[in-house]
């Protein structure tokens, strides 16, 4: 369309009217329109169907239908250009239910005049241009949120989420329906950061990388960031922009590499002692060798005796020490995962019964693993016996639960005891870390020795004062 030409439709069934109208349309200078005239409801519907207009009039009364209802059905088949609605008299409920339904603007006929035509039509096109940008700009909008790989949802203050992009379904496992049903508190797994976060919201309007556990459809845990910002409409009603990133793989990562980085340093560490130890227990030995021909009291001989003993349960140390620390071929062989729980808890029976601690299994679909035996059951049984250890006696609940995919076989180890504090959780499989005060903190670390051998990977979870979760993934390939 080019500025000074306009298309127009005029649906009235008054042929009268029509020709007044277009009369004052005539003029209006510095424009030229191209007007189609439609004598009827059905006529309307057709014309609109067919062609295409830069403007349309319509008529309130168009015999058994009106323009309201002419107004309806261009709106619901995808029409664009601004509508204006005429009458004879005016009426303040056709008024409003016009501009509330979409039209552009309302005027009575007996009150038109050229003037009153130009600026209606110049204001009516400007506002159209106005709403086509915007229109533009929102689904600019909706195309690049559409494009993140960050959930991205808007919700009210105290209210339900009104939108989301696509990445927000993926993560979070809810239908579209369903997600709009939800309120801040559902998505957070642990009722603590989720206070965090709206106090914060509260507070200073705004939220920063803030990690969180969200809580799945699936009850599935994902360690998420969080940042949220309190924002304003045009009508001045605050609501909340968030946008959730799934970190869940990147910390598993940056906590391998730096668990590894350890692992590497300690094993230097401990080959380094272990020579440095060695040597002088080497002299000690060839010192006593050369002593004991001289003594004959018996009484000399015993202590000799203490000190040779107590060498060599140093020097059993230290290799077992060096030993924990070297890659060992593994030998493989199929074994059913069930099959190997059950031994394994088997293993820590006693432990069970002396504590009267309750044994929940919740076993899935059997699969076979090609696994080592016997390191795997160290592995396992190092998880059993901390949650038993975690736990209170007479209390304690002790869940193994299996669950297989196409890809992979999850174990979970879940007891209710009490828990690890948020600064401990992310040290657990570091060598000599311990929260036990007979612990030398190398049963998880050569737990993650074992699993990783296997290529398999371990994820915790914990709330203190209500237990931790233990789950390591096998992969079926």
């Amino acid at each position: 369309m080019q500025n000074d030409t306009i298309r127009l439709l005029i649906v009235d069934d008054d042929e009268d009217d029509f020709f007044l109208t277009s009369d004052y349309l005539k003029d209006i200078r510095n424009k030229k329109f191209i007007i189609t005239w439609a004598g009827s409801f059905s006529a309307g519907i057709e014309q609109l169907t067919h062609a295409k207009f830069d403007l349309c009039f319509f008529d309130f009364l168009l015999g058994a239908k009106t323009g309201i209802d002419l107004l309806k059905a261009a709106i619901q088949s995808g029409v664009s250009c601004p509508i204006v609605l005429l009458t004879g008299k005016g009426d303040k409920r056709v008024d409003v239910e016009a501009m509330r339904l979409g039209a552009m603007d309302y005027l009575v006929k007996s009150e038109l005049d050229s003037e009153k035509l130009e600026r209606c039509i110049r204001y009516a096109l400007e506002r159209s241009a106005v709403l086509q940008r915007l229109r533009e700009s929102e689904t600019r909008l909706r195309g690049i949120f559409g494009q993140l790989k960050d959930a991205v949802l808007l919700k009210w203050p105290k209210g339900l989420v009104f939108y989301h992009n696509d990445t927000a379904l993926d993560l979070l496992g809810y239908t579209e329906a369903e997600i709009l049903q939800l309120h801040s508190q559902d998505l957070f797994a642990i009722p603590a950061q989720h206070s965090m976060y709206v106090h914060a919201l509260e507070e200073k309007g705004l939220v920063e990388n803030l990690e969180m556990w969200l809580v799945r459809k699936s009850g599935e845990r994902v360690l998420c960031s969080l940042h949220a910002s309190k924002q304003n409409d045009s009508e001045g009603k605050a609501y909340y922009l968030l946008v959730i990133q799934d970190i869940t793989e990147r910390k598993k990562v940056e906590r391998d590499r730096l668990l590894a980085e350890k692992s590497a340093s300690t094993a230097r560490l401990v080959r380094t002692l272990a020579h440095e130890v060695r040597n002088p227990l080497t002299n000690i030995h060839l010192s006593l060798d050369q002593l004991e021909t001289d003594l004959q009291d018996d009484d000399q001989r015993l202590f000799v005796d203490i000190i040779r003993r107590n060498g060599k349960r140093i020097n059993t140390l230290i290799t077992e020490l060096l030993n924990s620390f070297k890659p060992h071929e593994a030998v493989l062989k199929r074994i059913s995962i069930h099959e190997l729980l059950d031994q394994t808890v088997n293993e820590a029976e006693d432990r069970l019964s002396l504590k009267k601690i309750i044994l929940n299994k919740v076993y899935g679909n059997d699969c076979l693993l090609l696994l080592d035996e016997p390191k795997i059951k160290i592995a396992l049984l190092n998880l059993i016996i901390n949650a038993i250890e975690a736990m209170e006696e007479n209390k304690g609940v002790l869940t193994l639960s299996t669950d297989m995919s196409k890809t992979s076989c999850c174990v979970k180890v879940q007891d209710n005891g009490s828990g690890i504090s948020p600064e401990n959780i992310n040290r657990l499989f570091e060598p000599y870390f311990t929260s036990k005060s007979n612990g030398l903190g190398l049963g998880l670390a050569a737990t993650l020795t074992i699993l990783q051998s296997h290529r398999a990977s371990v994820e915790v979870e914990s709330e203190e004062g209500k237990g931790t979760t233990f789950t390591v993934t096998f992969p079926l390939n």
